[in-house]
């Protein structure tokens, strides 16, 4: 029984966050006839909750005299990478992403403003009402539009191939009836936003300790995409790599996606002021949060973290502002007029990331520390704050505020992660390659699916990048998935 409206299209694209909802719609744009699968109830996945895009030379930029240097962009992403990116794919990109802003300007998509982030360059495009809006106000209605079938819980379970290994159809499963259906494709665009939500795929995949791990996504990230991939053949490649956005705390009782706007979570997470291990010994520079995936990697070195706050640090961050937000969410300088009532509320919840004393030693038996250890970094700490210089690891002295006035509160911190990224190695058209290095013929794959953009650390100094490759690669894919499939050659 068929429950498509038809029985062949030209491209069927898996997955409905922004690469995979770029590619429909190009693709639809290029003259294809296209399905477009989500394996949920919700069209999105985590690009709903995206805040903005990179680019440069954007006509924003230009109307705000902002100047970045596409080719410094380039080198410093590569160096940054290792050289695991790939410059091919990153050049296309970077000359394509004014394109791309205009593109989605085009589809009705409304702009807030070109912004930096932490210690980045002002290339990131923020866009009104989020990635929701961008995806469910103009894309998705624009590919609706040009005859794109959109089918929610509906999962691609496998591709087909013919003698010569070239994609052919696709095996879909309606989630509601269990029914599955063969549909003959010309193209196949994997889209399916990597695999942080798959704790299988992360043990094996990547180094990190998922019990530490706070995936702040959709929840939809589970690897499809790749899977369908590697089981027609193509490369595993550059996988490992998770987009870790520094401390967060873990609380049993919410969604973890809730806490993004929380002023505490951000106080407790995100300031560059004072973390200890569970040794109760300082380790790094706190400052490293203005790069927060590499203040993901920090966090990562010791088996437990602690954030340490006092009375008057809160008070001054009401006053005065924080000194790092988390992204749109908490902006940067924001006034903390929630944080202590936010604070005041997990200790009396007794939450368990928090932990309150009227003296250090107090604290430092509250979080199982010990209390020489802990009473020896806070006072070596303050000496270095009184004489402005960290002799320990040279935080800046801005940053070198004393712990000294009670109560003083500890935060236990876990790492937040967006999501993966890599998987399938792909070519600068977006076409997936096998073993031999060669494309498998009519497979494509776009957004966190591709490999390419990064090594083992997101580049966050472009704040933007993921989502801005998601809509470019989607892009990219979709032209050429059309022209492949409708002409019956690589374009």
């Amino acid at each position: 029984m068929s429950f498509t409206k038809q029985e062949r299209y030209d491209v069927v694209v898996v997955g409905t966050g922004a690469a995979g909802t770029s590619a429909a719609l190009e693709a639809a744009q290029h003259g294809a006839s296209v399905l477009l699968l989500e394996k949920g109830r919700h069209t999105g996945g985590s690009s709903n909750y995206t805040e903005g895009l990179f680019a440069v030379d954007s006509y924003l930029q230009k109307e705000q005299g902002i100047k970045v240097s596409g080719t410094d962009v380039l080198k410093e992403e590569v160096e940054y990478s290792k050289y695991k990116a790939d410059s091919r794919i990153w050049r296309n990109y970077v000359d394509d992403s004014a394109n791309t802003v205009q593109w989605l300007k085009d589809q009705g998509v409304k702009y807030e403003g070109v912004q930096a982030m932490g210690a980045g360059e002002a290339t990131w495009h923020i866009y009104e009402g989020m990635g929701q809006s961008v995806l469910h106000d103009a894309l998705l209605p624009q590919a609706e539009k040009l005859g794109v079938e959109v089918r929610t819980l509906t999962t691609a379970i496998a591709l087909h191939q013919d003698a010569d290994g070239a994609i052919n159809g696709v095996t879909i499963r309606d989630e509601a009836s269990q029914e599955t259906q063969d549909v003959a494709t010309g193209a196949v665009v994997l889209a399916a936003g990597g695999y942080l939500n798959n704790p299988d795929m992360m043990a094996k995949l990547t180094q990190y300790d998922t019990s530490r791990l706070i995936p702040v996504s959709s929840g939809k990230g589970t690897g499809d995409g790749l899977q369908l991939g590697w089981k027609a053949g193509a490369k595993q490649y550059g996988t490992g790599m998770a987009m870790l956005f520094g401390g967060y705390l873990k609380d049993p009782d919410e969604p973890s996606f809730k806490f993004m706007a929380s002023q505490m979570n951000t106080a407790a997470g995100q300031q560059p002021l004072l973390w200890v291990n569970e040794h109760g010994e300082r380790f790094v520079d706190e400052s490293v949060v203005y790069n927060f995936s590499y203040a993901g990697n920090a966090l990562y070195t010791q088996n437990q973290v602690y954030s340490i706050l006092d009375q008057g640090v809160i008070d001054k961050m009401a006053k005065d502002g924080n000194f790092m937000g988390l992204g749109v969410y908490v902006k940067r300088g924001e006034k903390m007029d929630k944080l202590q009532a936010e604070i005041d509320g997990a200790v009396a919840a007794d939450k368990p990331f928090i932990f309150k004393a009227d003296t250090i030693e107090a604290l430092a038996e509250k979080m199982n520390v010990p209390v020489d250890q802990l009473t020896k970094t806070i006072t070596d700490y303050n000496d270095y704050c009184e004489a402005g210089d960290d002799k320990a690891f040279g935080k800046d002295t801005e940053y070198l505020v004393k712990v000294a006035e009670g109560p003083f509160y500890g935060f236990k911190l876990n790492v937040g992660a967006f999501c993966t990224m890599g998987g399938l190695q792909v070519t600068t058209s977006n076409e997936v390659l096998a073993e031999n290095g060669l494309p498998v013929a009519g497979l494509y794959a776009a957004g966190n699916d591709a490999a390419g953009l990064t090594g083992d650390t997101y580049g966050p100094n472009m704040p933007g990048t993921c989502v801005g490759y998601a809509f470019y690669s989607g892009r990219n894919s979709g032209k050429h998935a059309a022209a492949y499939a409708k002409a019956g050659v690589t374009a």
